[in-house]
């Protein structure tokens, strides 16, 4: 099928368009901006803008990926990278509902849905099947891993570990199960997994440590496990804590 530009639709030269999308009226697509198949932008929103950085120069030639079968709804804002020859990337199959922001240089993986008023400050990561809740703000350059659950309104200055689910200020709740059983993950995976959240987060001394003890204890084999127990490994912030350990002990994480 055709790729539809609606009247008063903007996509400027340079702009590259895959199969199958639709640019909706008053929407903007800016240059050096690339979208994939069957991609749909809503009203108003613009993707590619300039990012909010005072010492960007626009000449830099940057911009934005949009992976296929993405939605982008009504009034939406990814700005472009600040780096040349880099670009802001929203994977493939994303829902960003209505006034979501994604500052520059942010990276978004596949299945990724922003509820409405969601906002991604710059260089933030944010893995597979993640749902960030409405009006909840992230921090420049925080790791939101795999299959996790944002709750509205939170406030997230800290990593956020695959397979979990974090709210108000970066306090982990629980374990995502949910996630992972809509996800087919195997029942022995999830039991394995759960106690791997367990052993980090209730096992004493800093966290970091405790993970890579765990990892290489060799007691948990799977690859869901071994992938949550990296996770602790990379990165330069410290770590969203779980919410009983977050009121009663100081944070040993850095």
């Amino acid at each position: 099928m055709a790729t539809t530009i609606h009247p008063t639709a903007m996509v400027e030269a340079g702009a590259q368009l895959g199969i199958d999308c639709e640019i909706m009226p008053y929407a903007i697509v800016r240059k050096q901006c690339a979208l994939g198949d069957r991609v749909v932008v809503h009203p108003f929103a613009v993707i590619g803008g300039d990012p909010q950085f005072l010492k960007f120069d626009p000449a830099t030639p940057a911009g934005v990926r949009v992976g296929a079968g993405t939605v982008i709804r009504e009034h939406v804002t990814i700005n472009r990278s600040i780096k040349a020859g880099e670009s802001t990337v929203i994977g493939e199959n994303g829902f960003l509902m209505a006034n979501a922001h994604v500052a520059h240089d942010c990276v978004l993986g596949a299945h990724v849905v922003l509820a409405n008023n969601a906002m991604l400050a710059g260089h933030v990561s944010v893995g597979d099947h993640t749902f960030v809740g409405g009006g909840a703000g992230i921090h420049q350059f925080v790791r939101i891993g795999e299959s996790v659950m944002v709750a509205g309104l939170a406030r997230i200055t800290k990593d956020v570990p695959h397979y979990t689910m974090v709210a108000e200020r970066d306090e982990v709740i629980g374990f995502n199960v949910v996630s992972l059983r809509r996800r087919a993950v195997p029942r022995a995976a999830i039991r394995e997994l759960k106690a791997a959240f367990q052993a980090v987060y209730f096992t004493p001394g800093n966290i970091r440590e405790v993970a890579a003890a765990a990892l290489a204890g060799g007691k948990f084999p799977s690859a869901e496990a071994r992938k949550f127990l990296e996770f602790f490994a990379a990165g330069k912030r410290s770590f969203a804590r779980a919410r009983r350990v977050a009121e009663n002990e100081p944070d040993q994480t850095d």
